[in-house]
């Protein structure tokens, strides 16, 4: 059974070099975002524009969980990551989204639901 979602890859690090994605709060280090970006929201590019990963994730979380089958889980519904990919993801974030990228994102979302 399982997700049908390949995961995140899991953090190869648990120190201060963790970063957690504003928008989706998947927990990874600086250089995985930097090499493979965000799994859950690939169009930040976080791989392709590095400058995008200091935009888009934060060092300031709190707590971990790792989820293996979000959608069968029920903290991951809790946590409101139930439709995200497997991996590592922070329990809160401190910081928000820069309103540049939330628009952007909005926009985004508005153009997928035409389709």
């Amino acid at each position: 059974m399982g997700s049908a979602a390949p995961p995140a890859q899991i953090p190869t690090s648990f120190g201060h070099e963790l970063r957690a994605c504003l928008r989706c709060r998947l927990v990874k280090t600086y250089d995985q975002f930097r090499d493979s970006g965000c799994e859950n929201c690939p169009f930040f590019k976080m791989d392709e524009d590095h400058e995008r990963i200091v935009e888009c994730t934060t060092p300031n979380f709190n707590g971990i969980i790792s989820v293996m089958d979000p959608s069968r889980s029920w903290a991951a519904r809790w946590l409101r990551i139930g439709k995200f990919v497997p991996g590592v993801y922070t329990l809160a974030v401190s910081e928000a989204l820069p309103e540049d990228l939330q628009v952007k994102m909005q926009k985004r979302c508005k153009s997928l639901e035409k389709l």
